[in-house]
């Protein structure tokens, strides 16, 4: 599947990777219970550090410019760098000015490595093989988050918030260290435009990924604060509920990579919004906590199909265009992301629920749209956006 002067590029990213997921999956085990326990934050302060959280994202546009003055796998590793940093500060600031300076903080490392992430990748990966790899990442992903669960589980019985923060913070920031002694890059992949690309034909893929920044915000800012506000969940819950949720992304996530290779990316993603309105929908009025987490395991699972917005890309863009397009996609992914989760928590404070009815219908919207998607992506077929 991988060829030997691949191997360095799907190494480096496997680290990377594991990395990313190591200190986002500690931030987002401890965040909301920190948050309410410590720093006494409401659902407005959560909405509001949401959206600040994704400001990086809407700023990834920048990664085409700082590219000017270093390499993109460069970039790569010191975004991880960020991360592991902001990770570190989070816990010695309980507070909602430390929470929101932390969060920026991490949050630039997170982003700037997931546009460059995606990138890599499918520079370094043809269409047969990116989907595959990238859900061997999504898989690896699952099983370190799985670890990192019963690490957060194991230290949480003795230590504080600041020294779990701390520990994995310095963790991760090793690993972009390590990242930044690599060269994993070869000659045989086709120079990348050093400039904004913007074209008619990827419209479909800008929409696409407009929406699911929408749809991800809202899982990302409510979902777990819904099953700590509302059901009343424990740290030890949320951790456990992160481990089953990882073991079963662990063994699904391969398994999503080969459905889009197979039955194309129109089905996947076909499937994926028609089963989110339901989940969205269930969220808002189910009164079972066992349902509610069973419907985040579910919504967990779901994320993995968004692969299925890249490889479409893929098969549609110009070589040249991957990486400066990985930047405009992820600052349009979160245009809506910056806004909404603010929106969301003025709206929690007038009824929880309206958040995951208005997730419902960005899911619908989404449904329709990818009904243009040509029947298996084929890069040969037309583009209905163009």
């Amino acid at each position: 599947m991988v060829s030997q002067e691949q191997r360095p590029m799907l190494r480096f990213l496997i680290v990377h990777t594991a990395a990313s997921v190591v200190g986002l999956q500690c931030w987002m085990i401890l965040f909301n219970n920190f948050a309410v326990e410590l720093a006494s934050l409401d659902g407005f302060h959560v909405g509001i550090i949401g959206s600040v959280r994704e400001i990086p994202g809407l700023l990834a546009l920048l990664v085409v410019f700082v590219m000017l003055v270093i390499r993109e796998h460069k970039l790569s590793s010191l975004s991880i760098v960020f991360l592991g940093v902001g990770i570190s500060l989070t816990g010695m600031f309980p507070s909602f000015t430390g929470l929101v300076i932390t969060t920026l903080i991490m949050s630039f490392g997170f982003h700037y490595y997931e546009t460059t992430n995606q990138s890599l990748t499918l520079q370094y990966f043809d269409t047969a093989t990116s989907p595959l790899i990238f859900g061997r990442l999504r898989s690896l992903a699952a099983a370190t988050s799985i670890v990192v669960g019963l690490l957060i589980f194991l230290m949480g019985l003795v230590f504080s918030y600041r020294v779990m923060f701390l520990s994995v913070g310095i963790l991760v920031a090793a690993a972009g260290i390590w990242g930044l002694l690599q060269d994993p890059t070869h000659q045989q992949v086709a120079p990348q435009h050093r400039k904004m690309i913007f074209r008619r034909k990827y419209s479909l893929y800008y929409f696409l990924t407009f929406m699911a920044g929408a749809r991800r915000q809202i899982f990302m800012a409510f979902s777990v604060y819904l099953l700590v506000k509302v059901f009343h969940c424990t740290v030890t819950e949320i951790t456990l509920l992160f481990v089953a949720n990882n073991a079963v992304n662990y063994v699904l996530s391969p398994v999503i990579g080969r459905a889009i290779v197979r039955f194309g990316e129109r089905k996947v993603l076909s499937l994926e919004y028609a089963s989110l309105i339901c989940i969205f929908l269930v969220y808002a009025f189910s009164g079972s906590k066992l349902i509610v987490i069973t419907m985040y395991i579910l919504d967990h699972i779901l994320f993995n199909f968004a692969i299925a917005i890249r490889t479409y890309f893929q098969k549609v863009a110009d070589p040249k265009d991957i990486a400066p397009s990985m930047a405009v996609g992820f600052t349009i992914n979160h245009i809506a992301a910056v806004v909404i989760p603010a929106i969301g928590g003025a709206l929690w404070m007038i009824d929880y629920r309206i958040p995951f009815v208005v997730g419902a219908a960005l899911s619908l919207v989404s449904l329709l749209a990818v009904q243009r998607i040509p029947r298996f992506g084929s890069p040969h077929e037309s583009d209905p956006a163009s």
